[in-house]
């Protein structure tokens, strides 16, 4: 991502309201820095936050965070928060957001095991050489680190544009034992899914028609047996479906046999 400095920069050190520059100072601690036990989502590589800050103002009972590592992308996330929560919500705090200068690496330094409840990982570089693999956000190292400091909800939301990036986290997941639902290999292919919070990336490839892969990976014991529940009673209710038709099939064929010996008894009778 290209970006340009731009002049009468606002100090990221004088919004402490809004940008933490020290994550690892607040682990263990960061519902007392948001003053709530809300459950917290994390979007890791946040770009320049459009998603994470639509996210914040559309779920206000979720605590947010948007990491990134460079200090111009924390700046414009900060400014399109300010402005997204003062047009729609007419307040001039963005009460369950805080953008984090960070780096993924390092994770476990910043987060307690069990502290957040979902990770998005939204467009991330697809690092194409092979020799690079260990630098994808989806190599199994990075996932036990997600693993650890996701609770018994937790859950991984995975978008990209990158084929060979989707076909080697489907890998990943798997053999990270992890399961996955809501897998698409075309999100948008009936229109833009409104349902959904778009990046700006998203938006821009969309629009160029090109697929958008995604899915989610159940992490915590409890989203695993609640998505097991789940899968469970949408299996029973195909096979009530199934036995249904095929007794309706079978009632059909009764009922063209009757009149078929009906309509022959009838012949013999003349």
């Amino acid at each position: 991502m290209r970006l340009r400095g731009k002049k009468n920069k606002v100090s990221l050190e004088s919004q402490t309201d809004l940008v933490v520059l020290e994550p690892k100072l607040w682990k263990g601690k960061w519902r007392e820095l948001f003053g709530n036990d809300h459950p917290i989502h994390i979007e890791l590589g946040m770009g320049k936050g459009q998603f994470i800050s639509r996210m914040s103002a559309n779920n206000p009972a979720i605590n947010y965070l948007g990491m990134d590592m460079f200090d111009e992308l924390l700046r414009i996330g900060s400014r399109k928060a300010r402005t997204l929560w003062k047009e729609e919500k007419n307040s001039e705090e963005v009460p369950n957001l805080f953008l984090v200068r960070g780096n993924v690496e390092h994770l476990e330094e910043m987060f307690e095991p069990g502290e957040l409840e979902r990770i998005y990982l939204n467009f991330s570089d697809p690092w194409p050489k092979s020799k690079h693999a260990k630098r994808r956000l989806t190599y199994h190292r990075f996932l036990d680190m997600y693993k650890k400091a996701l609770n018994e909800k937790g859950e991984i939301h995975f978008k990209t544009d990158s084929l060979s990036l989707f076909e080697f986290s489907l890998n990943s997941f798997s053999d990270s034992q992890l399961q996955m639902k809501n897998i698409s290999l075309d999100l948008h292919r009936n229109g833009l899914r409104e349902d959904l919070v778009l990046t700006e990336y998203e938006t821009k490839f969309s629009g160029q028609g090109m697929p958008i892969y995604r899915l989610e990976a159940v992490v915590g014991s409890a989203a695993v047996e609640t998505h097991r529940a789940r899968v469970a009673e949408e299996m029973k209710r195909a096979q009530r479906r199934a036995a249904e038709e095929e007794n309706a099939d079978a009632g059909g064929a009764n009922e063209e046999g009757t009149s078929g010996e009906k309509a022959a008894g009838e012949l013999s009778e003349t």
